[in-house]
């Protein structure tokens, strides 16, 4: 048992250090992106609503929610390969990360997520409003259930827009002065990012479809099967009309309707392209996420920006 400790809580290797920044996925901020994008949109809407926060503190909150969602990202990714290790060393895809390789042992990969949750709590803590941290306690769970969903349901990625957006309601929370949340105004928003988390999540699963069904993984994309390009396509649309009557309850105007515009048909035209056949056409659709959800922000916040100088506000 002592000996069991010793190893445990011994030194970490090269090889384990190097183990470690893959499993929080350092080298791809993919995680970090679709965790930030929705705050920012919450962000940049309190912003144009209540024309007394400055700039200066906006673009602060913005810089200090991506470092947290960094860490948010890195503690999704290591207890999702975690859990998923089995389902992992039988996928081609993933068979070479670093727990199925052996990189690094389950029990140390343990305790590297037990000290990153120690490190977000106290980050959550010193940082996060109180308003803020029960939105983000109320996701946590989520953290843990989302890898388990795979095995017993088809719907994972409602599992993952739920615990994504959930910075909606933080980020307003945040820099709101009134520190009230306009439920009738956020709800849609936080109903359209889930919308558009099953549509790219459902396309992205589908690389993986062949050794889901091999074996006996269930996914959103064996679940739509060939009606999948239809079915993301209403998602998608969801999303965007959604995010458009939010946008517009908050009173923004032609710039963010352009650039929800811009979004929609860069999105809806490389959909309508995409092969779900085809892994490389999946993942190439997936990895233009960031940019639909970037030029969703730049819209947003050009509004609030437009807004404030033709009405002679600071900036």
């Amino acid at each position: 048992m002592s000996k069991r400790l010793a190893n445990l809580f011994a030194s970490p290797s090269k090889e384990e250090l190097n183990a470690c920044w893959e499993l929080c996925r350092l080298n791809n901020n993919m995680g970090c992106w679709t965790t930030w994008i929705p705050t920012a949109w919450a962000l940049a809407m309190v912003y144009h609503a209540q024309p007394q926060i400055p700039g200066a503190l906006a673009l602060m909150w913005a810089a200090k929610y991506f470092v947290l969602c960094s860490g948010i990202k890195s503690l999704i990714m290591t207890i999702d390969d975690i859990l998923d290790h089995d389902i992992d060393a039988m996928v081609v895809r993933t068979k070479n990360r670093a727990i199925p390789r052996g990189a690094i042992s389950l029990d140390r990969a343990w305790l590297f997520f037990g000290l990153q949750v120690v490190l977000g709590v106290c980050l959550a803590q010193a940082i996060l409003d109180p308003v803020s941290r029960r939105f983000a306690a109320a996701a946590a769970p989520l953290f843990v259930i989302y890898p388990t969903c795979k095995r017993w349901m088809y719907f994972a990625p409602v599992t993952l827009g739920l615990m994504f957006t959930v910075g909606v309601f933080m980020g307003w929370s945040t820099l709101s002065l009134t520190k009230q949340l306009p439920y009738e105004i956020l709800v849609p928003i936080y109903i359209g990012g889930c919308c558009w988390v099953w549509t790219y999540e459902t396309i992205y699963q589908h690389m993986d479809k062949v050794d889901d069904v091999k074996i006996g993984i269930r996914s959103s994309a064996l679940l739509c099967g060939r009606y999948t390009i239809p079915v993301c396509s209403t998602t998608a649309i969801a999303f965007f009309g959604l995010l458009t009557y939010g946008g517009y309850l908050n009173g923004h105007s032609y710039p963010f309707f352009a650039g929800v515009l811009l979004a929609a048909a860069l999105l809806m035209s490389k959909l309508l392209r995409t092969d779900i056949e085809c892994p490389a056409d999946c993942r190439d659709f997936f990895l233009q996420t960031p940019l639909i959800g970037q030029i969703i922000v730049g819209g947003f916040a050009a509004d609030a920006v437009i807004a404030r100088i033709s009405n002679g506000i600071a900036l």
